[in-house]
């Protein structure tokens, strides 16, 4: 009887899966029309709409073939419950499906197993970026569960139980004759959100069991070990050798995709970087490691395999040089330049790995640049372009010769918000109406018009940089190397090589001669062939070995490749390779052209070869990080050994921490030091700053455990490095004024206060406690004229009073 009351209610299960898949369609087809209105053709977007829609029915099928057990239990339970339970669930999918579309429509990229790279706070400052989030926002999340009920009630009440069970019979059999005939239905561009996310995770999980470290051996234990002269010196014939080591400025340009570049598709602004390329040496097919800008960093600047999500995010950081620390030990003052921060993505915990000298990000511009406004939303990015260069110019006064400074640009992505924005987006629409020589539309321009001002205003921007360090003494010996850190995203994507296809400039005042260079190289080849210059045409301390992933640009005028190049697409997906003449892609094989152009071709021992290369560059990379068999420590004398917890400290962590953010661990700390378990708050302090260097509240608190436990000289070191890191953050301030006067330094705590007035620190109390170092000096004059200023400006204050009183007695 049962049985068969649960067979009546298998209509009610149809009528709440058949629901599904129709909402999955409705958000289809809103996804097809917003995309549509990036100018494709309407075959495309026909043909596009057709396959979504069965494969959309496809995942609703199955999602309702895996929570039809829950249902028919809920039911035998009490009968009501199983449609509550699946509408619920069901309701929930159509959000995270609506979620998947609009993260997809922003980045042109389906969701998958990078999630997995990105802490919630990453995530949050990603979407925040793209995404103003107002009460408009969150509409369609309050609508579509609406939808899907209303959708359900209709279907009921119009559609019977007999047709119901005809309709599902038919578009099972349609549906699965099409999928049959049609394999380019199965591309990722198609593929159904919740599918693909799911897929995704389950193959990286998938591949982690392959790549475990228990699993993984290799004869030579350290593979990438190589002699010195393995990387030749190929840049020396085009260079005029100087007696002095040359400056090395390095600018990766946010989003500068090479299809901006020269003649190329989407050319026309960026004419300064274009008039660099008959100046300079150019490789025309060059391509970054990566799809996103997590990797340009250990690619470019130590050639260093990826690890799992990316090398950024292993903690602690495998053993590595880069040029960074190789250059740092041969007297060079080594510089980072950003108008973000700097610890988004734990770029930060590479440069202090490698002892960089000085990091300049969005805690140091101060007084007199301007920062990008923020969105409606709260958010920005840091400081756009042009003051990223002018704060690189007036820093480098101070630095002393040589010098690498290493520059990342900003604005060319989400918002593609920057001052004077309205400026540029008429030069947008001056190129538009004068220029006949644009290859692309200029209805897809004036789509796109944000995007493109902004390339106008990054290329200005390297412009003035370029013009006002030509003035500068030691610009003739200097050498400029410009690369893209990825292709911009939002614009579609002609190929599935165009997201890596970035342009790579060396200039310098020192060049030969000019030349262009078809052959294939990525950034894992700049540093290996940069040191290899370096060392054996000045006064370096040569290095016997290297451990380069890559040998080296190749000087190849003609078009070829003697590289093997695994592409990271997003953190945790290398399904990506360049092998010879070919791009393996998601199990498709296509042949690059000189042109850089893609043909698909199907040849099975082609396939099998780049498949098995592939799985073996995987193997390698989770070797070489997860054993930390990169480099051996006796070869390794540049860098700063990573932060390392013993197995009790460890075990405390995890105990405090569990289930815990970052920002959560700090308060448990702040409140085990209010409780006096000081020692349990440094470790907890040392755990967050292990993750995030910068972050100013807990190297302060962690300071002041030291000061109450009397360790004055240790709270005024991580104190004074909370200045330098951040200036302009006033608590540092005020916990070293109470150290130096605990400590009776007075002379210390004046001049730290001069130090926070000139960087326009404004809080009253720092004012109070200056006052008080003057007193015990015995300069009360000083002290008194300080408190009358602060009584004057705050004359409620009853205790200010009180404080200069004191001053007599």
């Amino acid at each position: 009887m049962k049985f068969t009351l649960n067979l009546k209610n298998s209509y009610s299960y149809i009528y709440l899966t058949l629901s599904l898949i129709v909402s999955f369609w409705i958000i289809s087809i809103f996804e097809i029309v917003a995309r549509s209105s990036n100018a494709v053709s309407f075959f495309s977007t026909a043909v596009s709409l057709c396959y979504k829609l069965l494969n959309d029915f496809w995942t609703g099928s199955i999602i309702g073939l895996l929570f039809l057990p829950l249902y028919l239990g809920s039911v035998y339970i009490k009968e009501p419950v199983g449609e509550v339970v699946i509408k619920i669930l069901f309701s929930l999918l159509i959000l995270v499906q609506f979620s998947l579309v609009k993260y997809s429509l922003t980045t042109l990229i389906n969701l998958g197993a990078d999630i997995l790279g990105y802490s919630m706070e990453d995530m949050y400052i990603t979407v925040t970026a793209s995404e103003s989030l107002s009460f408009l926002y969150f509409v369609p999340y309050f609508m579509l569960p609406m939808l899907y009920l209303g959708i359900n009630k209709v279907s009921v009440k119009y559609i019977g139980n007999r047709q119901i069970y005809i309709a599902s019979a038919a578009l099972l059999i349609i549906f699965g004759s099409i999928k049959l005939f049609t394999p380019e239905m199965s591309e990722a561009l198609h593929q159904n959100k919740i599918y693909f996310f799911t897929k995704d995770i389950i193959r990286f999980e998938n591949e982690k069991k392959v790549t475990n470290a228990t699993n993984l051996f290799y004869q030579k234990e350290y593979p990438l070990v190589q002699p010195f002269k393995s990387s030749k010196d190929v840049l020396s014939p085009f260079f005029e050798i100087q007696e002095e080591k040359p400056n090395i400025v390095l600018i990766i340009v946010e989003g500068l995709g090479a299809e901006f570049i020269g003649n190329n598709a989407l050319r026309g602004f960026t004419p300064f970087l274009d008039s660099l390329i008959p100046k300079s040496l150019y490789w025309e097919n060059f391509v970054s490691n990566t799809g996103r800008t997590f990797g340009v960093i250990p690619s470019l600047l130590g050639s260093l395999p990826y690890g799992e999500k990316g090398f950024l995010e292993i903690n602690p950081l495998p053993s590595h040089v880069s040029l960074i620390s190789i250059l740092k030990a041969n007297g060079y003052t080594t510089s980072y330049f950003s108008g973000e921060e700097s610890s988004f993505d734990r770029k930060i915990n590479f440069l202090e790995y490698n002892k960089i000298d000085n990091v300049v990000d969005i805690n140091k511009f101060g007084k007199g640049y301007v920062k990008t406004k923020e969105n409606s939303g709260g958010f920005s990015w840091g400081y756009p372009d042009a003051e990223i260069f002018r704060k690189t110019l007036a820093d480098v006064d101070e630095k002393k010769l040589p010098r690498l400074d290493i520059i990342m640009t900003l604005t060319n992505h989400e918002p593609f918000d920057f001052p004077s924005k309205n400026v540029y987006l008429k030069k947008v629409d001056r190129i538009v109406d004068s220029n006949k020589n644009l290859g692309v539309s200029a209805d897809q321009i004036r789509m796109n018009k944000d995007i493109y001002s902004c390339l106008l205003y990054t290329d200005n921007s390297i412009k003035d940089f370029m013009e006002a360090y030509s003035k500068r003494p030691e610009y003739k010996n200097t050498i400029f190397i410009i690369t893209g850190d990825h292709r911009l995203i939002p614009i579609s994507q002609k190929d599935k090589l165009a997201r890596f296809h970035v342009p790579l400039f060396i200039f310098s005042p020192m060049l030969k001669k000019a030349e262009r260079f078809k052959s294939i190289s990525s950034h894992w080849d700049i540093t290996p062939s940069l040191v290899s210059f370096l060392m054996n045409n000045y006064t370096f301390d040569k290095i016997k070995k290297t451990t380069w992933m890559s040998q080296g640009l190749d000087t190849a005028r003609q078009f070829r490749n003697i590289h093997q190049i695994p592409l990271m697409r997003s953190k945790g997906s290398v399904n990506d390779f360049i092998y010879k003449e070919y791009l393996y892609s998601d199990g498709e094989v296509f042949k690059i052209d000189e042109n850089f152009e893609l043909n698909e071709i199907d040849d099975e021992s082609i396939l099998q070869t780049i498949t098995d290369s592939l799985r073996e560059s995987k193997r390698l990379s989770a070797y070489l990080t997860k054993k930390n068999k990169i480099i051996p420590n006796a070869l390794n004398v540049y860098t700063r050994p990573a932060f390392k917890f013993s197995k009790e400290e460890l075990l405390t962590i995890n105990k405090l921490t569990k289930g815990l953010i970052l920002d959560d661990c700090f308060l448990v700390a702040r409140q085990l030091a209010f409780n006096k378990e000081r020692e349990k708050a440094r470790l907890l302090c040392n755990y967050i700053l292990n993750e995030l260097p910068n972050y100013g509240d807990v190297r302060t608190l962690k300071a002041r455990t030291l000061a109450w436990d009397g360790d004055y000289a240790k709270a005024e070191t991580e104190l004074l490095d909370v200045v330098k890191r951040t200036p302009y953050y006033e608590d540092s301030y005020v916990a070293l004024m109470d150290v130096y006067w605990w400590s009776d330094q007075n002379s210390k705590a004046i001049a730290i206060a001069k130090l926070a007035l000139k960087n326009e620190i404004k809080n009253p109390e720092l004012r109070v406690k200056l006052a008080q170092a003057y007193k015990r000096m015995n300069a009360i004059l000083k002290a008194e004229k300080i408190m009358d200023s602060i009584i004057k400006k705050y004359p409620k204050n009853k205790e200010y009073p009180k404080i200069k009183k004191s001053f007599k007695e």
